[in-house]
């Protein structure tokens, strides 16, 4: 009794408060909340700061634009025809107002704070006009642009037929300002001039840009980490007071006490980091107000002009299309209900980002603070052999299908298009807007005065297609395939080889040669079939012009080339059966028939329904077949699910539609795969 006392007041007396705070760190909730912080900080300063070059590379893209912009309502005023002279009165007509121009450009380019650099170009003529950029005075102005200088001109047709076809398709789709980096720390912006209403020539006006220091943190670290490290270390010592790893009860306690500091933290840091951005855009607006001022002051009587009230639009802070963005007016003020929308269209995904961050710190801390990661430590280090060989492959899964396979689905919940794959996809979030679309269309087929009208394009009309081609194609494959292999099963057939190469060819030869092949088969004036059925007094039939006929086109094609994979399948699992049991089965009287439906099938179950599964799979996605034969014609009636994708992805560049369209053929296909494993059984054991 004295001995134990004894060591009970040595380990006491031993248990400093250094080595309690020691014991603390091994605490798996200590540890899930440190990885946690760390790991959630690390992504959201590296978020925020990312965020903040945005805003910072807007704001001088915006000023540039407007400086510009300014430029080519200077120069199409310069440029403006003079007043004709009154007969024998050439005098009065005034000077050339091009030779006005570069006295014009070199006194703007000195009223300039920065080392500013402007050239004029027209491009009827390829000419430059006039130019303060030093490798551009060498010779006498205006002139003829040289051969190295083909890139102007190029750049201005360019910009002409952009606005051009966005006026004629009357959307906004291709660029009709160029804002580009000159090397590290200059920007250079070309923005048309008109004359009349129509574009002839451009401004391009380069300047460099002033160094930013990155954005700070919003919080310090030793606020983020140590202070709620420190709270839940006080937490554990009071669950715990010999300081011994939590268990139990007090594991849990410690996992919700420590969600709750880190949410806590996280949300501090969120508001902080949110409110820092709004700081940034509220101070970049007022940058380029600030600019609009002086180039209104340098404009003067343009800018005067083109004031039509303090409710107007600005109409020189443009974006990249020329579209006014709204966020000054014509006087220079902000708007202040469009300034506030559109920070908060910029905050709030950022801010959801941010709490993204927090769900990944969170899954961090449960992993450690419940266990689950001494248990995954215990288990590698039994398994490690085992984990060492799969390593690579599960690196190769998880970069070339796992990760291709989230950010499609991810991408099927925004509204990402062609026009807008420069934004990112916290801006485009739609939710489940796009399965709405697909889902819920139920309008395939109306009646009008001339009868029922099919949709060729609704959803339900393309699966309905999909599954009579699936099940068509899968009966014929396994039908022809069953077929096939019991003949070259038979004992002593003569010249078996032969036969089985000469059986294996359709599927040996690449699937789009000979869909190609199968497409000029069918050909109405000189493909092979209709030029037989013409030997034979028919007509030459319209393959494609018809659904059924265009449906039977497909067919025939994928018949042809999946008959062979059925029969080699088929074949291999007949050559497993024992021939004692046809034996057996002959001795008691069974018919060739009762044999193969009491021995043969069951049999072959095994090797034969995961075969038919991923028949179905490799048929219900048939891409090469029916885009190469068919097209889907006619109208798109023999589309089917994953060609009717391809074209919404990329003749109709609705990206996220398509990703969408193609998370419900997924689970299409799931859902058939796991009912049809689990109903058959295909893959459990056959006892015998």
């Amino acid at each position: 009794m004295t001995e134990l006392a004894h060591y009970r007041a040595t380990r006491t007396a031993a248990d400093t408060p250094a080595r309690r705070a020691l014991r603390f760190l091994a605490q798996p909730a200590a540890i899930g909340l440190l990885l946690a912080l760390l790991v959630a900080a690390l992504l959201g300063n590296w978020f925020h700061r990312q965020a903040a070059a945005s805003l910072v590379d807007e704001e001088r893209a915006r000023i540039a634009i407007l400086e510009g912009s300014a430029l080519a309502d200077f120069v199409a005023g310069k440029l403006a025809a003079p007043a004709e002279a009154l007969p024998g009165d050439e005098a009065a007509a005034g000077p050339d107002p091009v030779s006005l121009l570069q006295p014009a450009l070199i006194d703007w380019a000195e009223r300039s704070p920065y080392d500013d650099a402007i050239r004029v170009v027209r491009i009827s003529g390829a000419q430059l006009l006039a130019s303060t950029f030093p490798v551009d005075r060498e010779g006498e102005l205006p002139r003829r642009l040289t051969r190295d200088e083909k890139w102007l001109f190029d750049l201005g047709q360019e910009l002409r037929a952009a606005a051009d076809t966005n006026r004629s398709e009357g959307v906004f789709r291709k660029p009709q300002i160029d804002v580009s980096p000159v090397g590290t720390g200059r920007i250079r912006v070309t923005v048309p001039y008109l004359v009349d209403g129509s574009i002839v020539g451009y401004v391009q006006h380069e300047r460099p840009l002033e160094a930013v220091a990155p954005a700070p943190a919003p919080l310090p670290w030793p606020l983020l980490i140590v202070l709620p490290v420190a709270l839940l270390w006080l937490a554990a010592l009071a669950l715990n007071r010999q300081g011994g790893v939590a268990t139990g009860a007090n594991r849990w306690i410690l996992f919700l006490v420590a969600l709750g500091l880190f949410s806590a933290a996280w949300y501090l840091y969120s508001s902080r980091a949110v409110s820092g951005l709004e700081t940034i855009a509220a101070e970049g607006n007022a940058s380029v107000a600030a600019a609009y001022g002086d180039l209104r002051a340098r404009v003067a009587g343009e800018a005067a002009e083109r004031e039509t009230g303090g409710g107007a639009a600005n109409p020189w802070d443009v974006d990249v299309f020329q579209r006014p963005r709204g966020l000054l007016k014509a006087d220079g003020t902000a708007d202040a209900v469009a300034t506030g929308a559109a920070i908060e269209s910029f905050s709030r995904p950022f801010a959801r980002s941010l709490w993204g961050n927090w769900a990944l710190g969170a899954v961090i801390l449960a992993f450690f603070a419940l266990g689950a990661a001494r248990k995954l430590r215990e288990t590698v280090s039994e398994y490690r052999y085992a984990y060492l060989y799969v390593t690579p492959a599960m690196i190769g899964m998880l970069v070339l299908v796992f990760f291709p396979f989230i950010y499609g689905i991810t991408l099927s919940f925004t509204g990402q298009t062609i026009f807008n794959t420069n934004q990112p996809l916290t801006e485009l979030w739609v939710g489940l807007q796009n399965y709405r679309d697909i889902l819920g269309d139920f309008d395939v087929a109306k009646r009008t005065a001339e009868g029922w009208v099919i949709n060729y394009q609704n959803f339900y009309w393309t699966l309905f297609i999909t599954i009579c081609w699936t099940v068509a194609n899968v009966a014929i494959g396994v039908g022809l395939g069953m077929v096939l292999a019991l003949a070259l099963n038979t004992p002593g057939l003569r010249f078996k080889a032969i036969y089985r190469v000469l059986l294996i060819l359709p599927w040996a030869i690449p699937n789009y040669i000979t869909a190609l092949i199968w497409k000029a088969l069918f050909h109405q004036q000189f493909g092979a079939i209709n030029q037989a059925i013409q030997m034979f007094g028919g007509e030459p039939v319209a393959w494609f012009d018809g659904v059924f006929s265009s449906f039977i086109t497909g067919l025939a094609t994928n018949g042809w080339l999946s008959f062979p994979f059925m029969m080699v399948v088929i074949l291999g699992g007949l050559q497993s059966i024992s021939a004692d049991m046809y034996e057996a089965a002959t001795v008691e009287g069974a018919t060739r028939r009762q044999q193969f439906w009491s021995i043969t099938l069951p049999l072959l179950k095994p090797t034969l329904v995961p075969a038919v599964i991923l028949s179905v799979v490799w048929t219900f996605n048939m891409f090469n077949v029916i885009y190469l034969v068919s097209g889907g014609e006619p109208a798109g009636a023999n589309e089917i699910l994953i060609t009717k994708a391809y074209k919404i992805a990329f003749e109709e560049y609705r990206y996220a539609y398509s990703a969408a369209y193609s998370t419900v053929i997924f689970l299409i296909l799931l859902v058939y795969g796991v009912f049809q494993t689990r109903m058959t059984r295909a893959t459990e054991a056959v006892h015998t």
